[in-house]
């Protein structure tokens, strides 16, 4: 293996000893991540046993070991190897049924890894892992905290729409915060590379005719809904083939919501569902997100029936495209007698919970809240807003193409006083949450109280970082990230008993065993010069009430590279269906104040057993690329 790394380094050291920069190149030219601080760190420790800032191949050497052969690494290698330096294809296979409980694996996996990770060849021919191999299968995805079979879509995706968790985001539009923040296209550029499958578009009449997205009356920027339709074309399906629903908070007059139809229509083009499936226009039971692959969904108030939209759209184009040019002389269409805006039957006034109609400028602010543009109302198929009045008047009278769209605080009440009555509507209909206006600063609210009834789109501000959208990332991580998860049974079926707070006879006990190991390269406190911090961990569970925890291990002195902690905690989950557990990475300050250096949030079911990485993210919300925890998880 000498010779190995030898040959692998000697080209940078041909022109003599290299600096820092030669250091971190090299290490870049090998694929060992590393974090600039602890390299610096270790580099000085090496050079202060000689004067001058350069190294040669040996301290290069140090260095590398230093850095990438961990003793707990090193532990494991020796309990499977006889001589230290080898590990055969056999031995491996041991280690992966015994240690990693892949009960499953047989020669062939042990030979894929060996095939995959081994980087010195004389050894790989041999059918034989050397440590360097088995250092890079530990730091590999394989031997990541999160299930590697869960990075794809496994789930039964044939189940009606309502049968998923579907990641949502509210006021999308929004980089900042609610009032000042600008308004930005990112925004939804972003959302959609993150998964999300429900997007909010809040519209309002701009100039020249073309509707713009903004949070109304206050100062957030405006950016035309001609653009935001263009970048949702060019990103909808990048992340995820399943159906995107756009959520339009409609605010605009029934002229300009024909700007809006005929945007939709000519930007999405096919991507754009704009009639039943199969034309089949009596709907009895809402599509499945494999039927509804790579389409759009309107979610607005609709006028009428299926029927109806459909009819219109079969014989009436072209007197509607005529009606529409020729309005142009008639300045105010609002009034004229003309069929395109049309009062629908006692249409539901705003949403409970938005007081946005006291300023609009218009005088006539009552008429115009209830006017739906007959192009727009067609578009909707599938997710019609449909005002929530209470469970009961849903159970008699709502479609299971309505959709209600509910503020947090009135659902909290609602969870609190009838989760009962709250779980039978969320396996018929698809309900929407939404954070209360008051949260100007785009705080958010803990989805998992929403998700424990059933509810399918928890809406978030996808801006706002904090452990409310850490365990929304985390949740959606599931089922390859493509933004569906597909609910427990006991929230799909019809008769369930099943209640948060009682979970009865739908509790399926689960020991959990987490023994932290260590820490490696965790980020500097930000407090520190050098690459210090005093480190603890804080393992959390959320999911029912029962089994919400938190316990935090020993805090490690000033070590940040490589602290040990080497302390186990135990769990029983009652609903593991619904949990998530998160780790989360402190330093602390001071006996009152830690600062947070990273985390990593999965759903419990999720969780690979075995020696595993946990890979560390950012407040905001960004990969730390060398920084993990190591763990040795086990449950039955």
């Amino acid at each position: 293996s000498h010779t190995w790394f030898w040959n692998l380094i000697q080209n940078d050291f041909k022109t003599g000893n290299i600096d820092f920069e030669g250091c971190m190149r090299l290490l870049e030219k090998m694929q060992i991540s590393f974090d600039e601080d602890h390299l610096k760190h270790i580099f000085k420790k090496t050079i202060d046993k000689h004067t001058g800032d350069i190294i040669s191949m040996d301290d290069f050497k140090a260095i590398y070991r230093a850095l990438v052969h961990r003793p707990e690494f090193e532990e494991l290698f020796n309990a499977y190897s006889s001589d230290g330096k080898i590990l055969p294809d056999g031995q491996l296979l041991k280690f992966l049924v015994k240690e990693q409980f892949q009960t499953d694996a047989n020669e062939t996996t042990a030979l894929e890894i060996i095939m995959k990770y081994e980087p010195i060849d004389e050894v790989r021919t041999k059918k034989m892992m050397s440590f360097e191999g088995f250092v890079r299968y530990m730091n590999s995805e394989e031997c990541s905290i999160f299930k590697i079979q869960h990075r794809t879509i496994y789930q039964d995706m044939n189940q009606p729409l309502c049968d998923y968790f579907i990641s949502s985001s509210h006021n999308t539009y929004l980089i900042a915060d609610q009032l000042m923040g600008p308004s930005h296209l990112w925004g939804y550029t972003s959302a959609l590379l993150k998964g999300c499958r429900c997007l909010e578009i809040d519209c309002w009449d701009g100039h020249n005719n073309e509707p713009i997205v903004y949070h109304g009356h206050t100062l957030t920027s405006k950016i035309p809904f001609r653009s935001v339709i263009h970048v949702i074309d060019k990103y909808a399906f990048m992340s995820s083939a399943y159906p995107l629903v756009l959520s339009l908070e409609n605010h605009c007059s029934p002229k300009q919501q024909e700007v809006m139809a005929e945007c939709l229509k000519t930007i999405l083009g096919d991507k754009l569902l704009s009639s039943p499936i199969g034309g089949d226009v009596d709907i009895t039971q809402l599509p499945s997100p494999e039927a509804l692959k790579f389409k759009v969904l309107i979610k607005n108030k609709k006028v009428g029936t299926h029927e109806q939209s459909l009819l219109r759209m079969e014989e009436d184009y072209h007197s509607e495209a005529e009606d529409l040019s020729g309005s142009d002389s008639d300045s105010d269409s609002e009034d004229s007698g003309e069929t395109l805006p049309l009062k629908p039957p006692r249409s539901p006034s705003k949403r409970k919970g938005e007081h946005r109609s006291s300023a609009l400028p218009q005088k006539k602010t009552k008429v115009r809240k209830t006017r739906i543009a007959l192009a727009l109302s067609d578009l909707v198929v599938y997710t019609k807003s449909q005002k929530f009045v209470s469970f009961d008047h849903s159970l008699q009278h709502q479609q299971c193409y309505e959709n209600n769209s509910i503020g947090e605080s009135y659902a909290r009440k609602l969870v609190r006083a009838s989760a009962k009555e709250f779980i039978s509507h969320t396996t018929r209909f698809i309900t929407r949450i939404y954070p209360k206006g008051r949260r100007m600063r785009s705080s958010n609210y803990n989805p998992q109280e929403f998700w424990n009834v059933g509810c399918q789109m928890v809406a978030l501000n996808f801006q706002t970082p904090g452990t409310q959208m850490e365990l929304q990332d985390g949740k959606f991580l599931d089922n390859g990230g493509c933004g569906y998860v597909l609910k427990p049974e006991f929230l799909r079926d019809r008769n369930t008993k099943f209640t948060p707070r009682n979970v009865g006879g739908y509790s399926k006990p689960m020991s959990l065993s987490i023994r932290l190991i260590s820490g490696h390269q965790l980020p500097p406190s930000s407090m520190s010069k050098t690459n210090k911090a005093d480190p603890m961990v804080q393992i959390e569970i959320y999911g029912v009430p029962e089994d919400q925890v938190r316990k935090k291990s020993s805090v490690i002195k000033s070590n940040a590279l490589c602290p040990k902690w080497n302390e186990t905690f135990s769990f029983t989950i009652q609903v593991p269906e619904l949990a998530m557990i998160r780790f989360c990475v402190e330093d602390e300050v001071s006996l009152v104040n830690n600062e947070f250096l990273g985390q990593y949030t999965l759903p419990v079911l999720s969780l690979n057993t075995g020696y595993r990485r946990i890979p560390l993210i950012s407040k905001d919300g960004v990969k730390l690329e060398s920084a993990s925890l190591f763990a040795h998880v086990w449950f039955y």
